[in-house]
């Protein structure tokens, strides 16, 4: 993840579609995003999210690449892990 790199914190009542909405924005200007996700459901909502993502891009000849990690996330004094997924175009 880089400075200019677009966080969207995706919870588990996140919408996947209103989630692949931004990232396919961001992709189409050329910027990286990063999804970041705490907990098995936000984690599902996270990756159907990219799915979707892709089902946006694809017909427009954009595709993406998704490298997943895990991070520590201070959370109300505690830190916790997170899953985040860096997404950005990718070149097929």
């Amino acid at each position: 993840m880089t400075s200019t790199t677009k966080l969207l914190r995706v919870a588990g009542n996140s919408s996947p579609n209103h989630v692949a909405g931004a990232i396919a924005g961001q992709v189409r200007e050329g910027r990286q995003v990063a999804l970041q996700a705490i907990g098995p459901i936000a984690v599902n909502q996270a990756v159907k999210s990219i799915a979707v993502a892709r089902d946006y891009l694809v017909p427009e000849g954009i595709d993406i690449v998704c490298l997943p990690e895990f991070v520590d996330v201070p959370v109300n004094g505690k830190t916790l892990t997170a899953i985040r997924f860096d997404v950005e175009a990718w070149d097929f």
